[in-house]
């Protein structure tokens, strides 16, 4: 006990981390990391030597995360991170989460070596020997009581933070999200615009050609010419001034400039409906007439791309904040965009039972493999490959079914494929 970093302060002899942590209790979260996006999960000593390293095939990356691993509040290893920088966010927390459980472990363990040492003192020893090890065994207890209590403060304090920074990244999935349907939304608005105002060039043409004509006639008709000879040369200037093929286009121009209005109106109704910017708290909302907003807005990626297949029954309303369901169809449905077939394909069904409304969104893809049914909506959990997705899609789905007080699974749709099933109760319990 001459020094406060040596490990045997607590186990009676100096042990590292090596005999401390076995592989089994440590590689496990070192390639947990790496289905989350990490490049690379390395735990190194207060030396730099590697104790412990998983690294995925496609290479390690940069150090996005540092941090220490603590024993009596004293660092004795540290745990690092690599991958793509645009996952730095995402692996902060998690490198939080991979310390807390290794310091678990490391205590966890240390308990039972401490434990399984006194037994065999205490097994090898005389009756005196007995009772200085029992008085120490309390002053031990004690401590330890008071160590697992700190622990227990610990866990809850670093259990918080990860839920703050679960909270975030949940909302910068939001944003992103809303950041994509925005861009989707522009271009598919610039469109009608962009034709609108084409259009509205060439009539300010062909109103200058009218004006032109008008101008001819009040001029010539104070000239008091002979009828014949105003007929021939207001004829010449129709001529010149192309009127005839204006007077035949000026009634498209102006029925494709209605139609394209008509659709930005449209896209912006769709939009406000979507995002109930108008509403706050709770009010009764028609899910079927929200799956079709959230088809609106989406009609940019679906356009020409997916056929979209509604099997819709009528439904009651439902009593919920608005903007919860498109939450939910706008990312269900951008999922089954991802992992549809070459021919995207995606049925929308809904139906009520009279206690329950049930909805259900299938793809023509590969469909989620059952073992991994139970992982696809955890935070960062992700089948793309790292950099192609932030595995917050489905968690947000999962988010907003709970606040609706419902259940979201998945299964084998028919043909093949995925379903996401949403039961949601029409009364609250």
């Amino acid at each position: 006990m001459t020094s406060r970093y040596r490990l045997d302060f607590v186990v009676g002899e100096e042990k590292n981390l090596r005999e401390l942590l076995l592989d089994s209790d440590v590689l496990p979260l070192l390639h947990g990391a790496l289905r989350a996006g990490a490049g690379s999960a390395r735990l190194l000593d207060q030396d730099g030597e590697e104790l412990w390293v998983a690294s995925a095939p496609q290479g390690r990356g940069e150090l996005l995360a540092r941090l220490p691993l603590l024993l009596e509040g004293e660092p004795v290893a540290h745990l690092e991170l690599h991958g793509e920088k645009l996952i730095e966010d995402r692996l902060h927390p998690l490198a939080a989460l991979l310390c807390v459980a290794l310091d678990t472990v490391l205590r966890n363990n240390l308990k039972r070596i401490l434990t399984t040492e006194i037994h065999t003192s205490v097994v090898n020893s005389s009756h005196e020997e007995l009772l200085r090890i029992n008085a120490e065994l309390s002053k031990s207890e004690a401590r330890y009581r008071e160590l697992a209590e700190g622990l227990e403060l610990r866990v809850k304090e670093r259990s918080a933070e990860l839920r703050r920074a679960q909270a975030r990244m949940l909302q910068q999935e939001k944003m992103a999200a809303i950041g994509q349907l925005a861009a989707g939304v522009a271009h598919e608005i610039n469109n009608p615009l962009g034709f609108i105002t084409s259009n509205l060039h060439t009539l300010q043409k062909y109103v200058g050609r009218f004006c032109a004509m008008l101008q001819f006639y009040r001029e010539h008709l104070d000239l008091d010419l002979p009828r014949q000879v105003l007929i021939a040369e207001s004829d010449q200037k129709w001529r010149e001034l192309k009127l005839s093929h204006v007077t035949a286009d000026v009634g498209d121009l102006m029925s494709q400039s209605l139609s394209g209005a008509e659709r930005v109106s449209r896209i912006v109704s769709d939009l406000k409906g979507f995002s109930h910017v108008d509403e706050s708290g709770e009010a009764p909302v028609d899910l079927n007439q929200e799956l079709e907003r959230t088809l609106g807005v989406l009609s940019h990626a679906l356009a020409g791309r997916a056929e979209v297949v509604r099997e819709l029954q009528p439904l009651p309303p439902l009593t919920c904040q608005g903007q919860l369901p498109g939450q939910i169809f706008l990312n269900l449905i951008q999922n089954a965009l991802t992992h549809a077939g070459e021919a995207p394909r995606i049925t929308l069904s809904s139906c009520f039972d009279g206690n329950r409304i049930r909805i259900s969104i299938a793809d023509n893809g590969k469909g989620v493999p059952a073992p991994l049914r139970s992982q696809i909506f955890e935070p960062f959990f992700t089948t793309l490959p790292v950099g192609s997705g932030t595995g917050m899609g489905l968690a947000v789905v999962w988010e907003a079914v709970l606040k609706l007080r419902g259940t979201i699974a998945v299964a084998d749709a028919p043909g093949g494929g995925a379903d996401f099933i949403i039961t949601i109760p029409l009364r609250k319990e």
